[in-house]
C-alpha cells in the first residue's frame, strides 16, 4: 500500500477513536449528552467509511452482490438492536401497560426505518447521484430533455432483490390481519431472506469491476493478507457502528424531547434516522466516486434485509422474552403504520421495474414520504383539528401509494415480464452446473 492510503486509513481510524475510549469506560468521566451525539457520530462517519471500502475490496473475492449484502446487513445492524430492545421489553413486561407500548414502539421504529430507508434514502440518493457536480462523468446517470427527465440507471442484476422485496412487500400486507407478528411471518419473511443471500453467494465474482482510491490498493495485497483486511475492517466498524448508534439515537431523542417534540414521534423517525446514517453515508461514499449501481444495490438490498430479517427476527425475541412462544401483538394504529410502510414499498417497487428512477419519480418519493409526517406531526401536536383521525390518515396515504403503483404496474407490465424473466434466469444459473451455466462471454 501507499503512503496516501495508509494516511486516508489512519484519517478514518482517528475519527473513531474517542468513541472506542468512551466505549471502553476507562478514566472518562460522564459526557454530556451533546458531547456524547458528537462523540458517537463522529465514529459512525469514520467507520461507515471504512465500511464501504471493506465492501468495495471484498468485490474482488466474492460476487459483488454478496459483498453488497452484507455491507446491508451490518450497516443497518444498530437498527435490529434497537428495534429487539423494545421487542425484548415487549415481552418481559407483557400483558401490561408498559409491555403493550414496547410493542407498539416495536413496531413504529421498524416502520419508521424502512419508510425512511426509501423516502430519503432512494429518493435523496437518486437527487444527489443526478444533480452532483460531475454527475455527466457517471455511467449510471443518464441526461434527457424534459422537466425533472434526468434518470439514474439501477444495474439489471438487482432484479433479482427487487423481486424479492416485492414478495416480501405481497407478504407484509397480510401481516396486520393476524393482530401480530407470528412464527408464520417469520417463516415467510426470513426465509426469503435466506433464499435470497443463497442464490447472490452461488453468483460469479464480477471481474470487470473498476475500483479507485482505498480499495483498489487494498486489492493489491496477496489474497490471504487482503481477505484478513477486509474480515478486520468488516468487524470493527460494524462493531463500531453498533455501538455507537444507540448513544447518538438515544442522545438526539433526548434533544429533541427537551425541545418539545414527542417522545414516541422521536422514537419513529429521529431513532431511525440515527440508526440510518451508516447507510446514507456508505451509499453517499460509493456515489462520490460515481458507482451509483454499487450505491443503490446497497440501499435495495438494505431494504430487504430490513424488511425480512427485521420484522422476521422481532417474534423470536418477544417470544425468549416471553418465556414461551407467543406472537408479537400491536394496537390498529401500527396496524395501519405496516400498510402504509407495504404499500410505500410496493410504490417504490413499481417506479423500480424498468430499473431507473428518475428526478420527478424521486421528487414524489420525497414529497410523499415528507408530507406524511409532517400531518401525522400536526395530529400529533393537535396543532389543528383534522377531520380524520391518525389511523384514517394512514390509510388514505396507503391508498394513494397502492393506487400511484398499481398504475405504474399496469403501464410497465411488459418490463415486470421481463424482470421477472430475467430473475427466474438468475435464479436457474445460480443452481446450474459449472457445465451449464453461462460463461461470462456468453452474458
Amino acid at each position: 500500500m501507499n503512503r496516501r492510503t495508509i494516511g486516508t486509513i489512519a484519517v478514518a481510524v482517528a475519527l473513531t477513536c474517542p468513541w472506542v475510549v468512551v466505549a471502553s469506560g476507562i478514566g472518562v468521566p460522564p459526557l454530556s449528552t451533546l458531547v456524547t451525539v458528537a462523540v458517537s457520530g463522529l465514529s459512525i462517519l469514520g467507520a461507515a467509511f471504512l465500511l464501504a471500502w471493506a465492501a468495495e475490496t471484498a468485490e474482488k473475492d466474492v460476487p459483488r452482490a454478496f459483498a453488497i449484502a452484507v455491507l446491508a446487513v451490518l450497516a443497518v445492524a444498530p437498527e435490529y438492536a434497537v428495534d429487539a430492545l423494545y421487542a425484548w421489553n415487549a415481552g418481559q413486561f407483557a400483558g401490561t401497560p408498559r409491555g403493550i407500548e414496547a410493542g407498539n414502539l416495536a413496531v413504529a421504529n421498524m416502520t419508521g426505518a424502512n419508510r425512511i430507508l426509501i423516502g430519503l434514502g432512494w429518493s435523496g440518493i437518486a437527487l444527489f447521484t443526478i444533480l452532483r457536480q460531475g454527475s455527466a462523468a457517471d455511467p449510471a446517470v443518464e441526461k434527457r430533455s424534459g422537466a425533472l427527465a434526468d434518470a439514474v440507471t439501477i444495474d439489471r442484476d438487482i432484479g433479482l432483490d427487487v423481486v424479492f422485496l416485492l414478495a416480501a412487500t405481497c407478504w407484509a400486507f397480510l401481516v396486520p390481519f393476524s393482530g401480530g407478528i407470528d412464527a408464520l411471518d417469520m417463516l415467510v419473511l426470513v426465509g426469503l431472506y435466506v433464499a435470497y443471500l443463497v442464490i447472490v453467494l452461488r453468483g460469479d465474482v464480477d471481474p470487470d469491476v473498476v475500483h479507485t482510491g482505498v480499495p483498489a490498493d487494498l486489492q493489491t495485497l496477496t489474497k490471504p493478507l487482503r481477505i484478513a483486511t477486509v474480515i478486520v475492517l468488516f468487524a470493527y466498524s460494524g462493531l463500531l457502528i453498533f455501538t455507537a448508534v444507540e448513544p447518538f439515537a438515544h442522545g438526539l431523542e433526548e434533544i429533541g424531547v427537551e425541545a418539545g417534540i414527542p417522545a414516541f414521534f422521536m422514537i419513529q423517525w429521529i431513532a431511525p434516522l440515527a440508526s440510518e446514517s451508516p447507510e446514507l453515508i456508505v451509499v453517499a461514499v460509493l456515489v462520490s466516486k460515481t458507482r451509483s449501481t454499487a450505491g443503490f444495490n446497497a440501499l435495495i438490498s438494505s431494504k430487504l434485509n430490513q424488511w425480512t430479517l427485521l420484522i422476521g427476527t422481532l417474534v423470536v425475541v418477544y417470544s425468549i422474552a416471553l418465556g414461551r412462544y407467543g406472537a408479537l401483538p400491536f394496537d390498529q394504529k401500527q396496524m395501519g403504520e405496516i400498510w402504509l410502510t407495504a404499500a410505500q414499498s410496493f410504490f417504490a417497487i413499481a417506479i423500480l421495474i424498468n430499473l431507473e428512477i428518475t428526478v420527478k419519480e424521486a421528487l414524489v418519493l420525497l414529497t410523499l414520504f415528507v408530507s406524511q409526517v409532517l400531518i401525522e406531526f400536526v395530529l400529533i401536536r393537535e396543532y389543528v383539528d383534522l377531520p380524520f383521525s391518525s389511523y384514517e390518515f394512514l390509510l388514505l396515504y396507503s391508498a394513494v401509494y397502492v393506487v400511484l403503483g398499481l398504475t405504474l404496474f399496469v403501464r410497465r407490465r411488459r418490463q415486470f415480464r421481463r424482470l421477472l424473466g430475467r430473475t427466474a434466469g438468475t435464479i436457474g444459473s445460480a443452481f446450474s452446473t459449472g457445465e451449464d451455466r453461462p460463461s461470462s462471454a456468453d452474458d
